[in-house]
């Protein structure tokens, strides 16, 4: 989509060609209102719907230690939802590019670097943790502990963004005297087919999304056919899953939802967001480990 001049996104380095910075300089990191995607959903930031974070892995992180050697380590950064801004992905890269041949006296002076700056362009804090790459090796490769939804018997028409597909989401038991009842179940459902384009240069991003949930059963052919619609759709991996959570809310009556998309990296950094209802606990195991295509 065209980005007007007074776009506040105008002015992001994404789809310009960069020159990649030598050293250190915190200017480089741009940040994105998140407002400026929720309000098309209804959603404000002083009465978010949901709580959350965005985690990013950055496998790209080297510095020069004080004898001159390098040194590589994997991070881990957490982007509180409530926070004024997302960080702009490639601004994150060449910001990180700048560490490359800078020198810091230690492993945690870059933490606190690290911290510093990011808190400061997300407008909250923000937590960074720090892996040696054999450290993060113990970390692994999982899969979503849920039941995958890709094989259901559906016919795609439309690769086009429709939360109109959710109209048949949910269906009654039993009706009566103007009343419906809903089966009421817990599931963990996932699905690998997620995709949808970068806001700004159109490239795709690849994704699997987690969807936990209590409430009226879902019909999984009519949620697998909506997770297709993204796949011409052109927002922030952020904005997808807060989009994603805000329609199942709406359309699927949920009691409790948790919606975790992690996606495949690009620049050395991937991004997973996880938005849930306030009153469904989030278990830390599903942050840990990678899937097959990260």
């Amino acid at each position: 989509m065209p980005v007007s001049p007074k776009d506040p996104m105008a002015d992001l380095k994404l789809g310009e060609a960069t020159e990649y910075p030598a050293h250190y300089d915190a200017d480089l990191l741009q940040p994105v209102p998140r407002q400026l995607n929720r309000s098309s959903i209804g959603v404000v930031d002083d009465a978010l719907p949901f709580a959350g974070r965005d985690l990013w892995t950055c496998y790209e992180l080297s510095w020069l230690q004080p004898n001159g050697v390098p040194k590589v380590a994997i991070a881990e950064v957490e982007v509180p939802a409530t926070s004024a801004n997302l960080i702009e992905s490639k601004s994150f890269k060449l910001y990180l590019n700048g560490y490359n041949q800078s020198t810091f006296a230690s492993e945690e002076v870059v933490l606190q670097q690290l911290t510093r700056d990011l808190s400061s362009c997300a407008g909250a804090p923000v937590e960074v943790r720090i892996y040696s790459l054999d450290a993060y090796t113990q970390h692994g490769l999982t899969n979503f502990a849920a039941d995958c939804i890709d094989n259901e018997n559906v016919n795609i028409t439309t690769y086009d963004y429709e939360p109109e597909l959710l109209n048949g989401l949910i269906t009654s038991a039993t009706s009566g005297a103007g009343s419906a009842a809903y089966e009421i179940v817990s599931e963990k459902l996932c699905s690998h087919l997620l995709k949808s384009n970068c806001l700004i240069t159109n490239q795709p991003d690849w994704g699997s999304v987690y969807i936990e949930y209590t409430g009226p059963k879902i019909n999984r052919a009519a949620l697998l056919g909506y997770l297709i619609s993204f796949r011409n759709h052109n927002e922030f991996h952020e904005q997808c899953v807060e989009r994603i959570h805000t329609d199942l809310m709406q359309h699927a009556r949920c009691e409790s939802l948790t919606v975790f998309a992690r996606y495949t990296r690009r620049g050395g950094l991937d991004i997973n967001p996880v938005r849930h209802t306030r009153n469904n606990t989030i278990d830390s195991r599903l942050f840990r480990g990678r899937l097959a295509r990260q």
